[in-house]
């Protein structure tokens, strides 16, 4: 089993959205309602580097398979993707028409996936920053998180916090529908195998999807509050959770069982990410980020 302890602690002066390593592990990338996207270094601690170019707060931000280039999204509407090297503008992406939540290079890096609140999915060309593709479903709403997984083939997504929809990347085909009488999902991610879909809500129950046959499979109690992220371990055989509970939580799938509850905060918890190898997890707090580290 795994068991983290606390490592590091970074103090920021704006609120952070999401929270993500880069490939490397080696860098964390942060959203900021602050309108600025923050790379914070591993291994010395230290604000590396601040993005400015957004005009609102923003909402996702993350690494390209390769971390030579990052893709951001906004409530100003724009997707911008930026120089990792040299942390300057690249291009710029326009077209939704309401706020954007989530955003993600494909497997390849050669496009952009983005989700938004005018009920779209949208795929963008990165070396024109041209957009490839629309995406909308009538019954889906608003999108609130969306992710690829991991060999690049599928896309899960939640919209209006109710409906977790699995899609085909390539054709835009809705393949699954997971949970449909559950209402308030907050996240939902891929197994590494993508053979499972986690999904946290409102309702403080996580719930292990199997995509195949649409069934869910276990789910997961303790939390005693919304629970905000949830993320696979790279081994696909543990989880981690977190909750306005002030926790985060530690899970055995297998077992179903909660095996460590990781407790240094004050207030909710808004987001988690476990680093590429596994032996850390980042978790932020407002303007609170901590490191944990693998015993």
């Amino acid at each position: 089993r795994k068991y983290f302890k606390p490592f590091k602690i970074f103090q920021l002066h704006s609120n952070a959205n999401s929270v993500k390593f880069s490939p490397d592990g080696a860098k964390i990338i942060l959203s900021s309602q602050d309108k600025t996207i923050k790379i914070l270094d591993v291994g010395s601690g230290e604000e590396i580097r601040i993005l400015k170019g957004h005009t609102d707060c923003v909402n996702d931000a993350k690494f390209s398979p390769d971390g030579k280039m990052i893709v951001s999204c906004s409530n100003d509407k724009t997707i911008i993707l930026w120089d990792a090297k040299t942390c300057t503008k690249i291009n710029e992406c326009k077209g939704h028409t309401d706020i954007i939540t989530s955003v993600q290079f494909s497997l390849d890096g050669k496009k952009i996936l983005s989700g938004s609140y005018d009920g779209t999915f949208r795929i963008w060309n990165v070396n024109t920053g041209e957009e490839i593709a629309i995406l909308k479903e009538e019954e889906s709403g608003r999108i609130i998180n969306l992710q690829i997984s991991f060999d690049g083939q599928q896309v899960v997504s939640i919209s209006n916090g109710q409906r977790i929809e699995i899609w085909d990347f390539e054709t835009g085909e809705k393949l699954h529908k997971l949970g449909w009488e559950y209402r308030y999902e907050k996240k939902a991610r891929f197994s590494p195998d993508g053979l499972f879909v986690v999904s946290c809500s409102e309702e403080k129950v996580i719930s292990i999807w199997k995509v195949a046959s649409e069934e869910q499979m276990k789910t997961l109690k303790g939390h005693f509050d919304t629970i905000n992220d949830v993320q696979f371990f790279p081994d696909g055989k543990n989880i981690i959770s977190c909750s306005e509970d002030n926790t985060i939580r530690l899970w055995d799938i297998e077992l179903g069982i909660e095996v460590q509850k990781l407790e240094e905060y004050s207030r909710g918890i808004i987001g988690i990410d476990v680093s590429p190898n596994g032996d850390m997890i980042v978790s932020s707090e407002a303007e609170t980020i901590r490191l944990w580290k693998l015993i």
